[in-house]
């Protein structure tokens, strides 16, 4: 049996034959979002999770080692051998995202879960989830399709079907640009309806 639709589907249930490995995030309008985004849903993840940076030109995220080095060289036993719980970034380091592809399949192999921050650029090889925010006016997206709404002080009501978050407060923003912690609160709580819903 395969993932149900989205009109059998409700925000917040389960899908127990629907287990999503990677993924990919795509934030549309927001260039701060898209950056902050797959931390987000990498945070709300049950498991091991590991955050990936498709994005030649992406954040220098912190860490030991990028991506692109991972293409040189693979991925060490450490690399492939997560610890319990944990959350992990991988900055891009300037590598092209289709000759990471190999890399980005066999670290999916050990984790429980990948998070793959996607560009317009990024072939969509897994599901995506878009990322929208709710402006007003011109900037009002117009879509029929499910997304993540990123409510705003401006806008708070959805424009199609999807879960949304509520608005990123000053403190979260700026631990997660700072990269000092993981955020906890109802802003990741509301990133968990997402791994059980059928992204294409």
């Amino acid at each position: 049996m395969g993932p149900a639709s989205w009109q059998e589907v409700s925000i917040g249930q389960a899908l127990p034959y629907f287990r999503l490995v990677i993924v990919g995030v795509r934030t549309e309008l927001d260039s701060v979002l898209s950056v902050v985004a797959p931390l987000g849903l990498a945070a709300a993840a049950s498991g091991p999770t590991l955050m990936i940076d498709l994005d030649p030109v992406g954040p220098a995220y912190p860490g030991l080692r990028s991506l692109a080095e991972m293409v040189e060289t693979g991925p060490t036993r450490a690399e492939m051998s997560p610890s319990s719980g944990k959350l992990a970034v991988l900055r891009n380091g300037g590598v092209d995202p289709n000759e990471a592809v190999d890399v980005v399949e066999a670290l999916a192999a050990s984790w429980t879960h990948v998070v793959v921050r996607m560009t317009g650029v990024v072939p969509p090889l897994w599901p995506v989830v878009p990322v929208v925010p709710l402006f007003p006016g011109i900037l009002a997206p117009v879509r029929g399709r499910a997304a993540v709404w990123q409510a705003t002080t401006l806008l708070d009501e959805p424009l199609g079907p999807g879960p949304v978050l509520p608005p990123l407060t000053r403190s979260i923003l700026n631990g997660l640009l700072r990269m000092q912690s993981m955020p906890a609160g109802r802003w990741v709580a509301a990133w968990r309806p997402v791994w059980d819903l059928p992204w294409e």
